[in-house]
């Protein structure tokens, strides 16, 4: 079975193809009178079955009965469809089928009375009786769903003991009820893939806010909850749901609500669903003649064409129309001309019926329907062939008898062998069996469409869609733009010709029909309390987020290395922050620690070259010399902390800090021990020793050697390592050295504090000692300046970020070395260079009697 259907869709491919290589046009013209439109009228055809040939022209005879044009084209529809099947030899041979058609009004009086008279004539249909007639009665009726309800309950109760019904026209829920309505065939197959086609549709012009104006009936809330099934799948709303009542004095009482109803909404797009024949069909009309600008879709059943006399042609967007999808039938013009050539002409088919012929868009003389004029128009379409089309109503006229033909057909020659037909009786059918055997009826007709009558297995029907655009002068023009089939894959099942749109509409876009305008991109979508799902505010993408589309539910976090752009619709990488040689302030810290290295390297220069001076060998000049060396290193330590930081330059920037001034510290601290020393040693000879034997030169190594440990600690605890500030200024990554643990730093830091503070208490009691060239009120001067300069660096260095964190550290590096070379060796520089009648012996024995000797 599965293969069976898999071959059927394949074959499908072809024909779907086929029709946008031959778009189609239909056109008609409507006759003055209004009341041509035929509402709440229908008409009863009772079947009979000839034994005899019947010949075209025995259909003539309806042509002469007067009736409304909407029934008289049904009823040509159906002798069309009779004398096609009257002339195949391989159905019914020998046989005929003929009817009688009665018209009726929709009510009990009227079906009573067209009933009674169609059963009168027994030269017409000899096999119906007034009275309970026992042979299988056969009635095809339509379009109005209550009168069809109304008849059946008339012929099965009253009329016939057997009773088989078909009918044509739209679907109907409740006629598909099998326990009331055993012998009931609907020709026309239920709107279930419609609501999947209209929502294909309103979903590839990117609509999400539509209107509905249905009748309140079952068929309406049928097609409600179809509707609104496939339009939760899709994200597609209802702006308004309109549910027109089917009493008409019912609705007077509420027009004014239904009609601002549409008019307040903000929709463009309206579907209208009903029977054509409903209140509803009588409001759309007005809601057009009131000049109501929307788009407009609808079935093909409704007539939509206004006639001469409605100047109502002012709808700037046209109509859309969705219709069951069927092949051509050919000839069908021919057959109605010929029946009464002076009376069927073509001016008088174009106002009774559709004419359809291929159109040639690239041909026409009209670059877009929208610009061209009823003159041309009429002008464009002479030049074409026509041939009358069937209508949806026609067709399921013309599947219904070949469906019967071919169940009589089997039941027919089933029986024949059985049945004595040498009484010249005619021959009587069990409506079981002729049911049963139209049930299982399954066959292609002769336009190639297949047709199954079991109800339960009904192909889902596939759509044409139409533009249909009315001229004035009651000239209607319906141009076939795409078609919808069930059968192709989800997303594939749209088929729409943009040529066609374009031509028809004047653009491949219809106007937009949205509850909420699209949010761009940078925006995310923000829903308040009871909102629709398809309505929305627009709210901007929060800091450092992204949205690139629009209509997104969620902005995007851009990565850590990232930034959002002022629009915020992508992320920027972000540019790396350090101090770099190429900047400003790092350029100028750098020439500062080369000119101070520098310097300090002239001054050692300089004190060596003077090393038999007194004033260089006062105050031990090894540990002067360790002083200066130590401070070279101290000037260029920065330049550890400039250019990109790595693992490496991270560990050698703290430890060489710690160390390097831990060694200048404790040379200060020695030098101080040494001035205190030198003066005990007159009051105190027990003091003799420690100068004789140089203790204090043993105070840099043991200093030096604890700040090693403690940063030994830091390394193996936690050590410096490389760190990236992603939040702390926007668009950039800032990347510093990371200290690891503050408490080790700042171990570090307690630990240089307390031997330049030793070394500053020590000085400061020092300084007023006799002497010549006594260190100690350089010393205080220098550790005062060491200490301030440490002091306010704290402060500064945590309320600072980046570069100039960075900055702030090498500057109080440099500003504390410089402090302890201007104020401990600047003085000697001046005495050695401008005052050499200082720095003699003469003057040394005069301000001091204790010679000290450089070691």
């Amino acid at each position: 079975m599965f293969t069976l259907i898999l071959l059927l869709l394949l074959l499908d491919i072809p024909f779907l193809v086929a029709d946008f290589i031959y778009p189609r046009c239909f056109w008609s013209m409507k006759q003055n009178e209004y009341e041509s439109r035929n509402l709440g009228r229908g008409c009863i055809f009772f079947i009979k079955l000839a034994k005899y040939p019947v010949e075209k022209e025995y259909f003539s005879h309806i042509l002469d009965i007067q009736t409304h044009t909407e029934n008289q084209k049904y009823a040509l529809a159906l002798a069309f469809s009779m004398n096609d099947i009257n002339r195949n030899p391989d159905l019914l041979p020998n046989m005929s089928l003929v009817f009688k058609f009665s018209e009726y009004n929709c009510n009990w009086k009227s079906l009573f009375k067209a009933i009674h008279l169609s059963l009168q004539n027994h030269e017409v249909l000899p096999n119906y009786n007034c009275i309970k007639e026992k042979n299988c009665g056969v009635a095809l009726t339509g379009i109005n769903w209550s009168a069809t309800v109304t008849f059946h309950t008339i012929a099965k109760n009253v009329l016939f003991q057997q009773f088989l019904h078909l009918t044509y026209g739209s679907f109907h829920p409740v006629l598909s009820d099998q326990e009331n309505f055993s012998y009931l065939y609907q020709m026309a197959s239920e709107d279930t893939s419609l609501a999947v086609a209209l929502v294909s549709f309103i979903t590839y012009f990117r609509w999400n806010w539509v209107g509905l104006a249905i009748s309140d009936n079952d068929k309406g809330i049928q097609f409600l909850s179809y509707l609104r099934r496939e339009m939760e799948k899709n994200t597609v709303c209802f702006a308004f749901v309109s549910m027109i009542p089917v009493n008409m004095h019912l609705y007077m009482t509420r027009a004014e609500v239904h009609y601002n109803q549409i008019m307040t909404s903000s929709t463009n797009v309206v579907i209208i669903y009903g029977d054509t024949d409903s209140t509803l069909a009588v409001i759309f009309r007005m809601w057009e003649s009131l000049g109501i600008q929307r788009i407009w879709i609808t079935t093909s059943q409704w007539d939509v064409t206004p006639s001469k006399k409605d100047l109502t042609f002012d709808n700037i967007w046209g109509t859309l129309a969705f219709g069951q999808n069927h092949g051509g039938i050919s000839g069908f013009k021919n057959f109605v001309q010929t029946l009464k050539p002076f009376k069927y002409s073509d001016e008088y088919l174009v106002k009774m019926e559709w004419m359809y012929f291929n159109c040639n868009v690239s041909a026409s003389i009209c670059k877009t329907l929208k610009n061209c004029s009823s003159h041309h128009s009429l002008e464009w379409l002479i030049k074409h062939s026509f041939d009358m089309a069937f209508i949806e109503g026609s067709y399921d006229i013309y599947n219904a008898m070949y469906a019967f033909a071919h169940a009589l057909h089997q039941v027919t020659f089933q029986k024949v062998d059985n049945i004595p037909t040498d009484n010249g009786k005619e021959q009587n059918y069990d409506c079981k069996k002729l049911c049963s055997s139209l049930r299982k009826t399954y066959f292609t007709n002769p336009v190639g469409d297949r047709v199954n009558m079991n109800q339960r297995n009904k192909l889902q029907g596939k759509y044409d869609i139409y533009y249909i655009w009315n001229f004035p002068q009651g000239l209607g023009l319906k141009v076939k733009i795409g078609m919808f089939s069930p059968y192709f894959p989800n997303g594939q099942q749209l088929h729409l010709s943009e040529d066609m749109i374009e031509w028809a509409t004047g653009s491949t876009q219809l106007p937009t029909s949205v509850c909420s305008a699209d949010c761009a991109p940078g925006f995310t979508k923000f829903r308040k309390n009871k909102m629709s799902a398809c309505c929305f505010d627009c709210s901007p993408c929060p800091e450092n987020e992204i949205s690139n589309e629009t209509n997104v539910d969620f902005c995007v976090q851009c990565p850590e290395d990232q930034y959002a752009n002022t629009e915020k619709n992508h992320c920027i990488h972000k540019a790396l922050i350090f101090l770099t040689y190429e900047d400003p302030l790092g350029m100028t810290l750098s020439l500062m620690a080369l000119c101070f290295s520098g310097l300090t390297t002239m001054v050692l220069g300089f004190f060596v070259k003077h090393h038999a001076t007194p004033i260089v060998k006062a105050n031990n000049c090894s540990l002067t010399y360790i002083l200066l060396i130590s401070l070279i290193f101290c000037f260029l330590c920065p330049l550890l902390y400039i250019g990109h930081p790595n693992s490496t330059t991270c560990i050698l920037q703290q430890i060489t800090f710690g160390a390097v001034f831990t060694v200048a510290i404790s040379t200060v601290l020695a030098k101080t021990i040494t001035v205190v020393l030198a003066f005990k040693v007159t009051t105190s000879p027990r003091m003799k020793y420690f100068l004789v034997s140089r203790t204090s030169n043993y105070i840099v190594p043991i200093c030096t050697l604890i700040q090693v440990v403690i940063c030994a600690v830091w390394l193996a605890a936690s050590p410096p390592s490389v760190d990236t500030d992603t939040q702390y200024e926007h668009g950039h990554i800032i990347i510093v050295c990371n200290k690891g643990s503050n408490t080790a730093f700042y171990c570090v830091l307690a630990y240089l504090a307390c031997l330049a503070f030793a070394s500053f208490i020590l000085a400061f009691f020092s300084r007023n000692l006799p002497g010549a060239f006594n260190e100690a009120k350089s010393i205080t001067f220098s550790m005062m300046v060491f200490c301030s300069v440490w002091v306010t660096f704290l402060p500064v260095y945590h309320s600072t970020k980046g570069k100039i964190m960075v900055a702030v550290e090498i500057f109080s590096t440099l500003a504390s070395s410089a402090g302890m070379l201007g104020c401990i060796f600047v003085p000697k520089c001046y005495t050695i260079l401008f005052r050499p009648d200082r720095n003699s012996l003469q003057s040394i024995r005069e301000k001091s009697s204790s010679p000290t000797h450089c070691s």
